[in-house]
């Protein structure tokens, strides 16, 4: 069963967007291919569109923005939950995001086949902070997105460690191939900078929302904030190590 994963860049094109697929069967999901660095929505669907008999996506962006200003609900609701563990919702409306990216991609996607949340195809809003605490049974949120240069490389390290740890998960196994380990080395992580420190970045987002999806496909415990009309954002609650 293929699956993807997406870390969107949802406010414009200027940043990249990174994919990553995979194939589930039972217990353990395999990492196929990672695409790093896509500038457009177009690039972005197209990448969807080339991948053969997809069953689900998750995606780290509002899929649904209705709210003229303000939070959607299930942001006020997800920050009641984690903001005590350093992790926060970006506010998300048609004030700020007009037009958003990532509504447009949830459009796609449907026009598509992918529905929101079921079908025999769907697409699900994953929210990636609050479901690492719970997949890695952190205390607080993992920094490996904003901060200092080096702040930005502990954090890529850490992540790189436990996604390699999910190897031998006895909920959900994570098989990393050999083209991609070596990006999740040490070694690695500290000698990249600029432009190659932010796609490593955004390929490590699009592996956890891969294995995400995956999670969400397996319908291990979870909790739903919101609804698929107003804005969701789905976290499994499931420790994974």
């Amino acid at each position: 069963m293929k699956l993807v994963g997406i870390d969107l860049a949802w406010q414009g094109d200027n940043n990249p967007s990174a994919i990553a697929v995979g194939d589930l069967s039972n217990d353990t999901l395999i990492l196929q291919a990672v695409e790093p660095a896509l500038f457009s929505l177009e690039d972005v669907l197209r990448y969807v569109r080339s991948l053969p008999k997809v069953r689900g996506i998750a995606v780290d962006a509002p899929l649904v923005i209705n709210n003229e200003t303000g939070q959607r609900q299930c942001e006020r609701a997800i920050n009641r939950d984690y903001a005590d563990r350093k992790t926060t919702a970006t506010s998300a409306n048609l004030t700020l995001y007009p037009d958003a990216p990532s509504v447009q991609l949830s459009r796609g996607l449907e026009v598509d086949g992918f529905s929101l949340f079921d079908g025999l195809r769907w697409q699900v809003e994953c929210a990636q902070s609050p479901a690492m605490i719970e997949c890695f049974g952190l205390n607080e949120r993992l920094q490996y997105k904003s901060g200092k240069v080096n702040d930005k490389k502990v954090g890529q390290i850490r992540l790189a460690g436990y996604l390699q740890r999910l190897e031998k998960s006895p909920v959900l196994k994570l098989v990393i191939p050999p083209f991609f380990k070596n990006n999740l080395t040490t070694e690695n992580i500290a000698s990249l900078k600029g432009k190659a420190l932010k796609e490593n970045e955004d390929a490590l987002g699009a592996i956890m929302c891969l294995y995400i999806a995956a999670l969400y496909e397996k319908q291990v415990p979870s909790k739903l904030y919101g609804t698929p009309n107003d804005g969701h954002l789905w976290v499994p609650t499931q420790v994974c190590l």
